[in-house]
């Protein structure tokens, strides 16, 4: 059974870093890409990062690039959002979710999602 676990949230004041944990169970993170993904209240989804598993190439949204890393540690199945720099629009549900190949495109199964809160 595919499940997706995220940890990490919490409440940081701006400029503060949190990193945020997706553990993955019934599969394996090098096999498939996964994404994290955000939501803010009354806001659309918004995709984050990307790490794909073809070549383990990485993606960011324009808003977290240069702030934001995506890894992976296959020996614990876990993949890895650090977060640095944080300001208030980073305020939001913050989810993993695993997509359907090797590649950063559809996805298929998603964690149940952690709460990050940016103020001070």
């Amino acid at each position: 059974q595919v499940q997706l676990v995220e940890s990490g949230g919490g409440l940081v004041q701006p400029g503060g870093s949190l990193r945020l944990s997706c553990a993955a169970s019934g599969f394996t993170v090098d096999y498939y890409a996964i994404g994290w993904f955000r939501q803010a209240p009354g806001k659309e989804r918004e995709g984050v990062s990307c790490i794909s598993a073809s070549d383990g190439s990485t993606y960011y949204g324009d808003s977290v690039k240069g702030r934001f890393t995506i890894s992976r540690d296959n020996a614990k199945n876990t993949v890895y959002l650090q977060m640095n720099n944080l300001n208030p629009e980073d305020t939001g549900v913050y989810y993993c979710a695993r997509g359907s190949s090797y590649y950063c495109a559809e996805y298929q199964y998603w964690g149940q999602g952690t709460q990050v809160t940016v103020s001070s």
